[in-house]
C-alpha cells in the first residue's frame, strides 16, 4: 500500500496502473490483484486502515473527557494529524469520491465500513458526553455530524496552509456552534423546527444513503 500511494504522489491517481504498482512494489500483476481487485479497492482498503488508526488514536481522549464540544473538536484534530502525511495528494483522490458513481465516494456501498465505523465513532463522542440533544434529534446526531466531519474533510483537501492550519481554525470555530446547537435543540421553542429538520432530512432520503434510516 506504500507503494501505491508513492505512485499516487508521484504519477497521479489516474495515471497510476495497478501494473506500476506490482512493478514498483516487486511482486506479480496477479499477486497485487489477488489482494487488492482494482486501484479502488487499494483505495478503500487504505480508507479502512487509516479509519482503524483513527479510532484506537482517539481511545485516551474519549475515555478522559465528557464535555461534547471538547470531545468533537479533539476527535477532528486527531483525524487531521493523522491524515497530515496524505495531503499533498488528497486533492487526487477527492476528484474521485466527488463523483457520486465512484466507488470511492463517501456515500458509496464501497465506503459503507469506512463510513459506518466513522459514524460509530461519532455516536462514541455522544454517547460519553454531557449533551443531552432532543429525543428526535438523537437517534440521528451520529450520522450529522459524520456529515459535518466530510465537510471538514473537504475544506481541508483544499487548505494549503501550514499545517492545515486553516483548517484547525475552522474546527475550533464552527464545534462550538454545532455545541449550542445541539443543547439548544431541546428548547421547547426550537423543538418543533428541530422536528422539521430531521423529517425532510428522511423524506430527502439522506439517512438511508447513511444507512441511518428511522421511521
Amino acid at each position: 500500500m506504500a507503494t501505491a500511494l508513492r505512485l499516487f504522489r508521484e504519477q497521479g491517481y489516474d495515471r497510476t496502473t495497478m501494473r506500476a504498482i506490482a512493478k514498483e512494489a516487486g511482486v506479480s500483476v496477479g499477486n497485487a490483484y489477488y489482494y487488492f481487485e482494482s486501484k479502488e479497492h487499494l483505495i478503500q482498503g487504505f480508507y479502512d486502515q487509516m479509519q482503524a488508526v483513527f479510532l484506537e488514536s482517539c481511545t485516551d481522549l474519549l475515555a478522559g473527557e465528557r464535555n461534547f464540544a471538547a470531545r468533537l473538536r479533539g476527535v477532528l484534530h486527531i483525524w487531521l494529524d493523522i491524515a497530515e502525511p496524505y495531503h499533498e495528494f488528497a486533492a487526487q483522490f477527492f476528484k474521485n469520491a466527488a463523483d457520486p458513481t465512484s466507488p470511492l465516494s463517501p456515500f458509496s456501498a464501497e465506503s459503507e465500513p469506512a463510513r459506518t465505523a466513522n459514524i460509530a465513532m461519532q455516536e462514541r463522542v455522544l454517547a460519553g458526553s454531557d449533551a443531552k440533544p432532543d429525543a428526535t434529534l438523537r437517534p440521528e446526531l451520529p450520522g450529522l455530524l459524520w456529515l459535518y466531519h466530510m465537510g471538514i474533510v473537504l475544506f481541508w483537501v483544499h487548505d494549503r496552509a501550514p499545517d492545515s492550519a486553516r483548517s484547525r481554525i475552522l474546527v475550533d470555530r464552527t464545534v462550538p456552534m454545532i455545541d449550542r446547537l445541539v443543547r439548544l435543540s431541546r428548547l421547547p421553542v426550537l423543538r418543533s423546527v428541530t422536528k422539521e429538520g430531521v423529517q425532510l432530512l428522511k423524506d430527502l432520503g439522506w439517512f438511508t444513503s447513511v444507512g441511518r434510516t428511522r421511521r
